[in-house]
């Protein structure tokens, strides 16, 4: 009776670590099964695209983290790149991706109210960030797999969703719990596949650094350093294990944005400025967008608004500063309200929270990218790049145009970004 007892316990074990082990594996997508050819697998060079959000320009000079330092020394960097504004999360990840500033390939903000469906889009809403619909453009990943090259993601923006009916090869649903060992690991697992099977353009995300600039701010240089070097070792692991592959691996490195210092009494809130009788607001911190309702004249809009100019300036949404270029999507709204820089929008119930818990500064992002502090970085190392070179400050944008180039895609005519803007961090031969 003992044995049978025992016996059954065991398959009981067995059994719940194979139903646990189903639970993490990683999504083989069905709808994107890439068509591989053998000859074109042969010519791929392989790419890595890894985005640390939040990681500004001037960190690694800062503290000289030692995997990083070295990557950049054997490499290329530029002296900042440059964020498309408003200088956010989703719209720079997708610009990045894309080679289209936000206005064109629609993701605005993290948050927008979106004309075509009648509805707000929210970046925190699983389902709005897997629907294809939202994201226009022909991400990196999907130009990848038309042409028959195997692509994988662990998180990166836009990759949840079918876009024009394609997701990469292999893909996770984000999961911010998700350990950054994890993601190395299954990078390097990736590598380690058979030719045919395996990819040759992954992106990958890590959040740390966006996490602690939010939390503390800039100057919490113990808390800075602290993560930084935390990461900076999962980056020593990863690059440890893609040398030992003996793949000829080519490794872009960027960030979405950079960080900037905000007093918690600078907040303003937006709860005095709203008025539902005239217009919807659409707050993201350092923009909002207003939508007056229907009916409604613009400069009624903007008299209201304008008397209520305190830290803040309300602009017909053709005349906002921070646009490299004249927006002409509807999604943005007809008014833009842009806060003075050190100045952020929030409700005052968030503001009233946080002088309660004691918080005096914590970071932020979003302004103008003429503010240095919202530069990213950008630094590339692997045989497609020059050895030891730097170049000046680059827009984001320019990135897509260099991924085709290396992975042998041809550039689309309709982006905005521009392969002669960056082409000369690649080696002669390439």
């Amino acid at each position: 009776m003992k044995q049978g007892t025992l016996l059954l316990i065991s398959m009981f074990i067995i059994v719940m670590m194979l139903l646990n082990s189903c639970n993490i594996k990683i999504i083989n997508s069905p709808g994107s099964i890439t068509k591989t050819d053998v000859s074109v697998v042969e010519k791929t060079p392989y790419l890595l695209l890894i985005s640390l959000d939040g990681f500004r320009w001037d960190y690694v000079e800062k503290y000289n983290p030692p995997n990083l330092s070295s990557f950049i020394k054997s490499g290329v960097k530029s002296a900042s790149l440059i964020p498309s504004f408003p200088t956010k999360t989703f719209p720079n990840h997708y610009t990045i991706a894309t080679g289209l500033y936000p206005d064109k390939h629609g993701l605005i903000g993290n948050i927008f109210y979106d004309y075509n469906k009648e509805t707000l889009f929210n970046k925190r809403n699983p389902k709005m960030a897997e629907d294809g619909s939202f994201y226009g453009g022909s991400p990196i990943w999907v130009e990848a797999n038309k042409a028959g090259i195997v692509t994988a993601s662990y998180f990166f923006v836009g990759t949840e969703a079918k876009i024009q009916g394609i997701r990469p090869t292999y893909y996770y649903k984000f999961d911010n719990n998700v350990e950054n060992e994890q993601r190395v690991n299954q990078t390097l697992d990736w590598l380690n596949l058979e030719e045919t099977n395996r990819p040759h353009l992954i992106t990958l995300y890590f959040g740390d650094m966006d996490k602690v600039g939010h939390t503390y701010g800039t100057r919490d240089e113990d808390k800075l350093k602290t993560a930084l070097f935390e990461l900076d070792k999962n980056l020593g692991d990863l690059f440890k294990g893609i040398s030992e592959t003996n793949l000829p691996v080519n490794i872009i490195i960027v960030s979405d944005h950079g960080m900037g210092d905000q007093s918690t009494h600078n907040i303003i809130p937006i709860d005095s400025i709203e008025n539902d009788d005239l217009f919807m607001t659409i707050e993201n911190g350092t923009i909002v967008n207003i939508h007056p309702k229907k009916a409604i004249e613009i400069d009624t809009v903007l008299q209201y608004l304008r008397l209520k100019e305190h830290n803040f300036k309300a602009y017909r949404t053709e005349n906002t500063p921070g646009f490299e270029y004249i927006p002409t999507n509807k999604n943005w709204g007809a008014i833009q309200l842009i806060p003075d820089f050190g100045y952020h929008f929030w409700n005052q119930r968030r503001k009233d929270a946080l002088i309660e818990d004691g918080v005096t500064t914590f970071g932020v992002h979003g302004y103008d990218s003429k503010y240095k502090e919202m530069h990213g970085i950008f630094y590339a190392n692997g045989p497609a790049f020059k050895d030891g070179y730097e170049i000046h400050s680059i827009k984001n944008i320019h990135i897509y145009p260099l991924m085709c180039e290396i992975l042998g895609l041809k550039i689309p005519e309709s982006i905005d970004g521009d392969i002669k803007e960056i082409k000369s961090i690649l080696k002669e031969n390439n």
